[in-house]
């Protein structure tokens, strides 16, 4: 997941040099496209956020699982001590 950091460095500083490019536009075009430049900056905010999130719910998921098979391995193995112990028993 290296990849996505260098991706937001370059997504900043183009959204940097957009944003002093059109602080040289007229007033009139400059306000539309700054807030154009703003939501942008916001969209990529949130899709930033949530890919966040989905990593946690990954890295939850991924636990949940890993604990989920140690507790199944755990009652296999005292599965088998109990019908060994059973097996024991019957056979005396």
């Amino acid at each position: 997941m290296g990849g996505s950091h260098m991706n937001e460095e370059t997504f900043q500083r183009k959204l940097t040099e957009l944003i002093a490019e059109i602080a040289t536009l007229p007033a009139g075009d400059r306000d539309k496209l700054e807030m154009l430049a703003e939501q942008t900056q916001e969209r990529h905010k949130q899709l930033k956020d949530t890919v966040n999130s989905l990593q946690e719910s990954i890295d939850f998921v991924r636990l949940s699982i890993k604990y989920m098979l140690f507790d199944l391995e755990a009652t296999r193995r005292e599965n088998e001590q109990l019908r060994k112990m059973l097996d024991d028993n019957s056979s005396q």
